[in-house]
């Protein structure tokens, strides 16, 4: 016998309640409580503790070998999930709607089956028609890929039990997945905790890799991130503006491999195509000697990465002047402009301030802080940065240039691309042959190299 028992649950973080109310108290979201019905067993197994069975420790000396690869053979992918998937391991692929999360799980089933592996796809979304007119238009109708279509778990975990162990299973999506065990609807927390837990179990104990497809939220998060993001191995985020055709796939959590490694794509008519450099992608006319651009030697994971900043500084029209930042944190644009006007006299922060990062992607690293000061400098006073120099440095509140990590990766990009000169922050021992190193100790050196004349810092009238 077993007693039905409602619990209410919010769907944006998973937070349970005891009664329905309009507003979750965990996150503030409105009209995302949902009631659920889970089955409390009754009888003695469940008056009774059980009794469980003692477990062998060991000391942290065992060593063992590094768990074994299975490379899909895309690099890029490959280089993201620390070179090729785990046998036995979750995978959980999040990115908004159409930016092309199907395209590359199929990209890369076909890859690793046509390289002699098995592997599986399973839509919930799709039917099987729609898959193939796909793959047909991607050139892949002849990939060795097995295709089915199910959105009950069980009939899935029957499906791949009944043939060969595949060495990868993709399921597209997660969302769409649900198991009669519960009452509760597809897509809610419930039915995503559990149809996810029965997958990740099949995979721990076949070991099939699964990969599970799940859709990012208007706030920019897998939907249920509390209820599947700690049941996986590793969370990949698909990333891409609809504007621009490369695409970003990010590593936000990895069991077995380096946390924030990118891989760079580009949409094309036929599906995803590698990007060899994606520094040159990001990479802004170097023609145009334009000021406020700065170039950015940037460091994603263990991936060296130029990218060009551009800022523009213009009167303001209102009383209260205008911030609009693309690709980079708006309150480190606020920090960067007190300390320039506080340190320097600038007097920036009464005008109007555009800061985008060219190709929009995202930057979070506090290395690109030289640069962006830079730019905004270059644009207020009206002169062109140096030609061929990139920077990186992290500004502190005092105004001095404190020095990035690894920054022997950085100045061999920039050697790479033709850059001949790298503002950097004071203390570097070397440089790569045919770089020239210019150090800066504080935003006063940087103010005078983009060739803007420090004013006199208003003094404050005691009152």
């Amino acid at each position: 016998m077993a007693r039905s028992q409602s619990n209410y649950v919010c769907q944006a973080c998973g937070a349970v309640s005891a009664k329905w109310s309009g507003r979750c108290e965990a996150c503030a979201a409105w009209n995302t409580i949902v009631e659920e019905k889970a089955a409390i067993p009754l009888g003695s197994s469940a008056r009774k503790p059980a009794r469980g069975r003692v477990t062998a420790l060991e000391d942290l000396k065992a060593a063992e070998d590094a768990p074994p690869r299975r490379a899909i053979g895309i690099a890029e992918f490959d280089r993201v999930c620390g070179g090729g998937l785990v046998p036995g391991s979750a995978v959980l692929v999040g990115g908004d709607p159409g930016v092309g999360k199907s395209t590359l799980i199929l990209q890369a089933l076909a890859a690793y089956a046509s390289a002699g592996g098995r592997a599986v796809y399973i839509s919930g979304e799709e039917a099987m028609g729609q898959v193939r007119l796909r793959a047909a238009r991607m050139g892949l109708a002849e990939a060795p890929v097995a295709l089915g279509s199910a959105t009950c778990v069980e009939d899935i975990l029957a499906t791949l039990n009944a043939a060969p162990v595949p060495g990868i299973v993709a399921i597209d999506s997660i969302q769409t997945i649900w198991t009669s065990a519960l009452d509760a609807a597809p897509g809610t927390i419930a039915q995503l905790r559990t149809a996810s837990l029965d997958l990740v179990r099949f995979a721990k104990t076949s070991g099939a890799a699964i990969l599970l497809v799940g859709h990012v939220t208007k706030d920019g998060q897998i939907a249920g991130p509390k209820a599947v993001e700690h049941l996986v191995d590793a969370v990949l985020y698909f990333e891409g503006e609809r504007g621009h055709h490369f695409r970003v796939l990010r590593a936000v959590k990895n069991r077995f491999g380096a946390t924030d490694e990118i891989g760079v794509f580009e949409m094309t008519g036929t599906g995803l195509a590698e990007v060899a450099n994606p520094s040159a992608l990001f990479l802004g006319d170097r023609n145009s000697n334009a000021p406020g651009t700065a170039v950015f030697a940037g460091l994603e994971g263990t991936r060296p990465l130029l990218v060009e900043v551009q800022a523009l500084v213009a009167r303001t029209s209102y009383g209260t002047p205008r911030r609009a930042v693309v690709g980079w944190d708006s309150g480190r644009l606020a920090m960067i402009l007190a300390v320039l006007d506080s340190r320097s006299g600038l007097g920036a922060s009464v005008h109007d301030v555009y800061l985008n990062v060219a190709g929009g992607l995202e930057i979070g690293e506090p290395a690109a802080d030289l640069a962006a000061a830079a730019a905004l400098v270059s644009s207020l006073s009206g002169q062109p940065l140096p030609k061929g120099s990139v920077f990186f440095g992290e500004i502190s509140l005092s105004g001095e240039i404190r020095p990035a990590t690894q920054p022997e990766l950085r100045l061999k990009e920039a050697v790479k691309l033709g850059f001949t000169t790298a503002i950097v922050p004071a203390g570097l021992k070397a440089a790569p042959t045919g770089l020239a190193l210019r150090e800066v100790h504080d935003v006063v050196e940087l103010v005078r190299l983009a060739g803007a004349s420090e004013r006199r810092a208003p003094e404050r009238t005691a009152w």
